[in-house]
């Protein structure tokens, strides 16, 4: 990499913020926990800085990570208030702790480290 490649990018919006959930779980539960997070999306979604969300499926059984959650937030402080829902917290829990769909959650925020072209 270049020095030009390593300097700090600007995402389309300058205090925007990327969540990306990696999730761990068996391709068997995928579709019960998709439609268990759609519904903790649409918590999501109503609340002051959310801007957009997708859930990922990857193409193979075998790989690790089955689903790959990337969303985008106005500002870490509009994704942190969110997060403090009762109801989303709930829901989140549910989903941690189930035994029926197990899952292991990788959860963190990113900044662009580098675009191309």
């Amino acid at each position: 990499m270049t020095a030009e490649s390593q300097q700090p990018v600007d995402s389309p919006a300058p205090s925007s913020v990327t969540f990306i959930n990696i999730f761990e779980i068996a391709p068997e539960d995928v579709d019960a926990f998709a439609e268990k997070w759609e519904q903790r999306a649409a918590i999501m979604s109503k609340k002051p800085g959310f801007i957009d969300t997708r859930l990922h499926r990857a193409q193979s059984p075998e790989g690790r990570f089955q689903l790959v959650n990337v969303a985008h937030w106005e500002s870490q402080e509009a994704w942190e208030a969110a997060g403090t829902d009762p109801e989303f917290a709930n829901r989140a829990n549910a989903a941690r702790d189930s035994k029926e769909t197990p899952v292991t959650a990788n959860p963190g925020l990113y900044d662009v480290a580098v675009r191309f072209p």
